[in-house]
């Protein structure tokens, strides 16, 4: 039922052509907000949030649902660094403060989240150097963060610092949750290829307390994983619906296009390389529900399933829309056709929390190897 209301409300209120309205606008925010407060009003801003704090309570594989149906129509919304990582660092980590305080502001659309990790050009969340310096009963932030998604327009900031140890060391790392509007704050806009908004922010002596800490202090690393965990199995949700969707738009036009006097799906070669992708494309969606489904039954044990939903969920997303631009030819990279606007936003979310390489490194050291 979920996924059928998502199609809907998608199809009729989100289709690519709004996110090309949005690309050609230059939209400062990167989505639309009416949208947005549309799609809270449906439960889907709360979806992992339990009901006691107004959410939908749907859990992980429900916000894969509405990803998925995301992914298909290419819909801009803060729904992953808000509903997302957000909401999980505060239902997960939060103290019964935070979550009171802000659960129920996710829950309604009110307020918006951004997770700030990385520090360089990659992916790399055992390398922190972002400094939280201990001063009286609090701290003070400084440092700087890159490729922040939605750090431009986010209310609130969960930062990864380091309260003690080496740049390198998993102890020492805490979480804060602080908010983004404040002086020592300052955030550079950084459109992507993908026409959306990220964010690199420079924070300068920000005085914190220990009410805004995430978890607990030195420990955040585990913390950050579950966030990331979480983050990483929807984003793969999403490209599992991108995928799915380009191999539909390609199937069909193999029935449709002709050459030499016959449909060029009636070649040998094209069926291979369809049949090839279809099973890919199998393996992903399987790969991609498991994760959730670990995710919502243990979620302490399930980064490392989300590793390999996300490492699988990069490869055949490109490897779909890379054959996609090949059968349509020539046309499958022009403005006209929406092929190149499914393979730019890919290979943009396989790089977000790490790639297909990073994971696989991840998932071959967890072997032993």
């Amino acid at each position: 039922m979920l996924q059928d209301a998502a199609a809907g409300f998608l199809g009729e209120n989100a289709p690519v052509t709004a996110f090309r309205a949005l690309r050609d606008d230059k939209a400062a925010d990167g989505f639309s907000r009416d949208l947005w407060a549309e799609m809270a009003q449906m439960g889907w801003a709360g979806i992992i949030v339990d009901e006691g704090f107004g959410g939908s309570g749907f859990g992980y594989v429900g916000a894969g649902v509405l990803a998925e149906k995301m992914g298909e129509t290419l819909t801009a919304s803060p729904f992953l660094s808000t509903s997302v990582l957000g909401a999980t660092a505060v239902q997960k980590y939060g103290t019964k403060a935070h979550k009171e305080t802000h659960l129920p502001a996710i829950s309604s659309g009110d307020s918006l989240f951004a997770l700030a990790v990385d520090e360089g050009p990659r992916h790399n969340p055992d390398h922190i150097s972002f400094s939280a310096k201990t001063s009286g009963n609090g701290y003070i932030l400084s440092g700087a963060k890159t490729f922040v998604a939605d750090g431009h327009i986010a209310d609130k900031l969960i930062i990864a610092a380091r309260t003690s140890g080496e740049d390198r060391d998993q102890q020492g790392i805490t979480l804060f949750l602080v908010d983004a509007d404040t002086p020592e704050v300052s955030r550079e806009s950084t459109p992507m290829v993908d026409s959306r908004n990220a964010a690199n922010i420079t924070v300068d002596g920000l005085e914190v307390t220990g009410d805004d800490v995430l978890g607990e202090v030195g420990q955040g690393y585990e913390a950050l994983e579950g966030i990331l965990a979480a983050g990483r199995a929807v984003l793969g949700a999403e490209m599992s619906g991108s995928a799915q969707r380009v191999f539909s738009v390609t199937t069909e036009y193999l029935k449709e296009r002709e050459q030499f006097g016959q449909k060029i799906g009636s070649f040998q070669g094209l069926q291979h390389r369809s049949a090839h992708l279809a099973t890919e494309i199998e393996m992903m969606k399987s790969g991609v529900l498991k994760s959730l489904q670990a995710l919502d039954e243990n979620f302490e044990t399930a980064g490392i399933t989300c590793s390999l939903a996300k490492a699988k969920s990069g490869e055949v997303a490109q490897l779909a829309t890379k054959e996609a631009i090949q059968m349509h030819g020539g046309i499958g990279v022009t403005d006209e056709y929406d092929v190149g606007l499914y393979f730019k936003r890919v290979h943009v979310a396989q790089q977000m929390f790490g790639d297909a390489g990073f994971h696989i490194d991840r998932y071959a050291k967890a072997a032993g190897y």
